[in-house]
């Protein structure tokens, strides 16, 4: 048996953050599924494919090979072989990942590789459909959230340390379009699973945060 902990959210709601920080205490396996999404999205990038084109997009879909390994315990995101970690953080490609992560066949392809390395590990998964569809029977499934300006000041500040230009009516004008794309996409929509405990990080740290989960998990598997 393996345990599971879900953290779905919003964009800007720290969910990579406080993932890794509940993963190294429980010493679980920490997996970025918006990562591999970003992976998909650098390749259409790469390809000269607008990422909303569903009909070349997904024409292509099977030659983007996306696969995950561990270096030192962290998470590293291979695209065909290429360790493409510190290439799929920037804008653009966070960008390229939240609109081909609304057609069905994009999904599909990459649940399938998320569900297999849940059912190897014990696991701390985030993303925006975790709780809903990847992970639906998952030990504890938590929905973090934080208030629009809080979450575009978070991801401002950010990308600013590094190096990367904006300004903050940039940033909360892009979060509110992911927003919405995630949220009315047809396939996985982002929502809170009814069996979701609601967390609202506006005003709590990492370490606030990270801990509330911790001992909820605790709570949950000492009952079981």
């Amino acid at each position: 048996m393996t345990y599971s902990i879900a953290i779905d959210g919003p964009a800007g709601a720290g969910k990579s953050t406080i993932a890794k920080v509940v993963s190294q205490e429980l010493k679980f396996v920490y997996i970025d599924t918006g990562a591999m999404y970003r992976a998909i999205g650098l390749y259409m990038l790469r390809c000269g494919v607008a990422p909303d084109d569903e009909e070349k997009v997904c024409a292509l879909l099977e030659e983007a090979d996306v696969s995950i390994g561990y270096l030192d315990g962290r998470q590293q995101v291979f695209l065909n072989d290429e360790n493409v970690s510190g290439l799929i953080r920037t804008p653009q490609a966070g960008d390229a990942a939240s609109k081909v992560s609304v057609f069905g066949r994009v999904r599909e392809k990459l649940v399938e590789l998320q569900q297999r390395l849940a059912e190897k590990e014990n696991v701390v998964m985030d993303g925006r459909d975790i709780g809903t569809v990847v992970l639906p029977n998952a030990t504890l499934k938590i929905f973090l959230t934080a208030s629009p300006e809080c979450r575009a000041q978070r991801r401002y500040l950010e990308l600013v340390e590094k190096g990367q230009g904006t300004s903050m009516e940039q940033v909360m004008k892009e979060l509110l379009e992911r927003d919405y794309r995630d949220m009315n996409r047809a396939s996985s929509p982002l929502r809170q699973a009814e069996d979701a405990v609601l967390v609202d990080t506006s005003d709590m740290n990492i370490y606030e945060v990270s801990q509330t989960i911790i001992r909820m998990f605790r709570e949950r598997t000492a009952q079981a």
